[in-house]
C-alpha cells in the first residue's frame, strides 16, 4: 500500500461511517509522517483503522472494505478494522 491508496481508504471509510478522524495503526501508519517511504515499508495489502471518536464503527469499515470484499478485489488493498485496544500506546500519544 502506498500514500495514495491509504487516502483513498480513509476517504472511502468517511464515506462509510460518516467519521472524518481515523486512527492508523500497524505497519502502514508510516504513511502518515513518511509519504514515499522505501518499497519494503509499503507491501502490505491492509491497513488497520478505526474511526477516532466512534472506534465502534470499525466493523463497518471491515463488513464494506474489508478483505476479499468488492472494494478489496477492484483495488488490490483493504481494511482491517480495529480498535484503541489492538495497540499498545504510550500515555499522550495523541
Amino acid at each position: 500500500m502506498n500514500r495514495h491508496e491509504l487516502e483513498h481508504l480513509i476517504r472511502a471509510s468517511g464515506a462509510i461511517t460518516e467519521e472524518y478522524e481515523f486512527v492508523v495503526i500497524g505497519s502502514q501508519s508510516i504513511l502518515g509522517k513518511i509519504p514515499y517511504p522505501d518499497p519494503e515499508f509499503k507491501m502490505s495489502a491492509e491497513a488497520d483503522i478505526y474511526p477516532r471518536y466512534a472506534p465502534e464503527l470499525a466493523e463497518k469499515i471491515e463488513g464494506v472494505l474489508g478483505e476479499g470484499s468488492e472494494f478489496h478485489l477492484a483495488n488490490g488493498f483493504y481494511a482491517q478494522g480495529v480498535g484503541p485496544e489492538t495497540a499498545v500506546l504510550p500515555q499522550g500519544w495523541e
